[in-house]
């Protein structure tokens, strides 16, 4: 597949993402290094909810809309339906991030908390129609589309609920307690959006990174369904059946999870490519940190008896797995494989045969990527080591690692963006 062939999305729309997800990384690691007491206590706490939504919301999500809005073309070969929509969808998406994390720092559980959901609810209701419009003007119908679409359905669902708890808050409604909801809302966000997406995206992208040809799509296929099946039925058990059968729903997704850790463990050992940059080598990290996940689950189980303090490490312990784990080391990874081709694609593609131009590669400082994977590493390794021990001065250590790797990666990205607004 030839990254040039498909239509590009104008760079004033996908930019200002990459400007917003990095500033977001940032801020959350600055509000990591300032809440060492929310790590050591129950995970439904003020400054927790903050940090999960700053890392979901203007971290994780903000940079998947952007990168999408320039992959989609190049994934299914056919234009972004609008770019105007996308422009609104990030209004209402930024909006709502920033006024969300005000809301839950503060616990205003008012009319901020109901304003910023409303505008998160919003912005998933436009991407869906922008996605939905793009993927309709596909000739043919791949494993990878079913991946793409189907994440965007469970990305409104999970705003849904979370719009649903924020009224709840205030004019209670919901039959059940708040936490019961909040473990719906939260697993159908990390397997239903997140795991299905970075699969979509994913098992198109390494392959085509590590110049792997004729991979079994089969493997793919039972993924999906493995997910989706596993979820739903965790969904509608956690609202109607109440079963003691949710660990089996787990173990499905999991069983979904590893098949694509073994596409792409097929995808690496065909590669053509087999030096790696940096970049790649983090993303291909990511794909095994999937696994930590998988293990926990059964841990955080609630058939499992343990110590009530217990089980809520290991709470802590599984939702860092996934968001400061596979989730960030895979947009740190493929943040250096897509946002240089978009700024080379903007700033040199007009200008090939006609003088030199750089190499995407080119573009940014490798080295200081590896300085950024090292502190990382360390940081992750730190801080789960902090949480699942309860102690306040590897937590410490953990988030002062993670500001570093947030320092660096805000210097590399704000450097590519500039060259990509030079004339």
């Amino acid at each position: 597949m030839d990254l040039l062939t498909a239509k590009p999305t104008a760079k004033e729309v996908v930019l200002p993402h990459f400007a917003f997800a990095a500033i977001s990384f940032l801020v959350l690691a600055i509000l990591l290094f300032f809440s060492d007491d929310a790590l050591i206590g129950h995970y439904f706490h003020p400054k927790l909810l903050t940090l999960t939504h700053v890392a979901v919301l203007g971290w994780a999500t903000m940079i998947i809309f952007g990168s999408l809005y320039q992959l989609l073309p190049v994934i299914l070969q056919v234009p972004l339906y609008s770019s105007k929509l996308a422009l609104f969808t990030f209004g209402f998406l930024g909006a709502g991030t920033i006024l969300l994390a005000y809301a839950f720092w503060t616990f205003s559980v008012g009319l901020p908390l109901h304003v910023a959901s409303c505008f998160l609810v919003i912005a998933f209701v436009l991407f869906n129609i922008n996605l939905f419009l793009t993927v309709r003007q596909t000739k043919t119908w791949t494993i990878e589309a079913d991946f793409i679409t189907t994440s965007g359905i469970w990305l409104l669902i999970t705003g849904i609920i979370g719009l649903l708890m924020a009224f709840n808050f205030s004019y209670p409604f919901l039959k059940e307690a708040h936490l019961h909801y909040l473990k719906l809302h939260a697993h159908v966000g990390m397997a239903g959006w997140f795991l299905l997406l970075i699969i979509g995206v994913g098992s198109k992208l390494l392959p085509m990174f590590l110049l792997s040809h004729q991979l079994p799509n089969k493997l793919l296929s039972f993924s999906y369904y493995l997910i989706n099946l596993g979820l739903l039925l965790f969904t509608i058990d956690h609202v109607f059946w109440h079963t003691a059968y949710h660990l089996i729903y787990g173990l499905a997704v999991g069983a979904g999870m590893l098949l694509f850790v073994v596409f792409v463990i097929q995808a690496y050992r065909h590669r053509v490519r087999k030096i790696q940059d940096a970049g790649m080598q983090q993303s291909l990290v990511a794909i095994g940190l999937m696994v930590l996940p998988v293990l926990l689950v059964v841990g955080v189980s609630e058939q499992i008896a343990m110590p009530e303090k217990i089980r809520l490490q290991l709470y802590l312990v599984y939702g860092i797995s996934i968001f400061m784990g596979f989730i960030s080391a895979l947009i740190l990874g493929q943040t250096y494989k897509t946002l240089p081709f978009i700024v080379w694609m903007h700033r040199y593609q007009h200008l090939v045969g006609k003088v030199p131009v750089p190499q995407p590669k080119d573009l940014y400082r490798e080295q200081w990527v590896h300085y950024q994977n090292i502190s990382y590493s360390l940081g992750f390794i730190v801080l789960l080591a902090g949480v699942a021990l309860a102690q306040p001065w590897l937590l410490k250590a953990g988030s002062s690692l993670f500001l570093l790797t947030a320092l660096i990666y805000v210097f590399n990205v704000f450097s590519l963006l500039g060259k990509a607004l030079q004339k």
